[in-house]
């Protein structure tokens, strides 16, 4: 059942995905992607460690407020423009505050991956009293202020073959592009099928949401600029996680957060992509309860 939680204007869709009662736990997905592309197992994973588990979609993407269409052009074009953004990278973190009011929670652990990791690093700043722990997965560091020195970090092959991408909009068409996608973020010589996208286009069509086609959205989420402090103003426990054959962010986007975040704990997965595949559903899930009860072990 789809929820709703309000920040303004803004309406803000999020789920409940079990463990009530547990430790809260709130998940942040990343560009254009909506809170169905969590993994049912891994939430599973959260849920058998002791968390309550809550996704939400961000501003811009899945059920959430969709803003008013103006010229964005590409996402990485929005990195570089200096034009006046649609709103704020406080304005996203304000939305995962919004839905933790509606949950009723004061206080939660947060993960986020990919530009979630990057909206959740910005919460520890900016609500440092709401954040318990804090987990990056393939994420950026929030201290890469400009455009620039945000792509250095960045895969540009990677970039340009997402987008190339075309399917029809069709159902058909719908799970070719996420299979697609999939295999474009998925380390090098993974295997990726239809059975591993298959639940989350399902999940967007039963909900009237079509994943990865409005660019002017991206480019309006990746536009948001910050104003506020740098990472070293966190105070959260913080775990980075990334793969180390990512093939769309450098694992230097990963040794930069650890540095910048004072007590900051990296742990590097070989032969994991971009993609949050079964493998690391487990580990993950025990690397998130380990910081969350004061240990930093990573275990499987």
């Amino acid at each position: 059942m789809t929820h709703y939680a309000h920040n303004g204007r803004i309406r803000i869709a999020f789920d409940d995905l079990g463990g009530r009662g547990g430790d809260p736990l709130l998940l942040v997905m990343g560009l254009g992607t909506s809170r169905f592309w969590w993994p049912d197992g891994f939430a599973g994973e959260l849920v058998r460690r002791g968390f309550h588990v809550v996704a939400y979609d961000q501003r811009d993407a899945g059920q959430s407020t969709h803003l008013p269409d103006r010229p964005a052009g590409s996402p990485v074009g929005a990195l570089l423009r200096r034009a006046a953004p649609a709103y704020s990278a406080e304005d996203l973190t304000d939305d995962a505050a919004a839905v933790m009011d509606a949950v009723g929670w004061d206080r939660a652990h947060v993960f986020g991956h990919s530009m979630g990791g990057l909206v959740a690093q910005r919460m520890a700043i900016r609500h440092p009293h709401r954040v318990l722990t804090l987990t990056t997965s393939s994420a950026v560091p929030s201290d890469a202020a400009s455009g620039l020195s945000v792509l250095r970090h960045v895969r540009p092959v990677t970039v340009a073959r997402l987008a190339r991408l075309r399917q029809p909009r069709t159902p058909e068409g719908d799970l070719a592009l996420a299979l697609d996608i999939a295999r474009i973020l998925a380390a090098p010589g993974q295997s990726v099928g239809e059975h591993d996208v298959r639940d989350f286009v399902a999940k967007e069509t039963a909900h009237g949401v079509v994943g990865f086609r409005d660019q002017q959205a991206q480019s309006r989420q990746i536009g948001a600029r910050w104003h506020g402090g740098p990472l070293a103003r966190i105070a959260a426990p913080t775990l980075v996680l990334h793969g180390e054959q990512d093939p769309l962010l450098r694992v230097t986007a990963a040794r930069a957060i650890a540095a910048a975040v004072p007590g900051a704990r990296l742990t590097t997965v070989p032969g994991l992509g971009h993609f949050l595949t079964r493998a690391v559903w487990a580990a993950y899930a025990t690397a998130v309860r380990a910081l969350a009860t004061g240990s930093h072990r990573v275990s499987g």
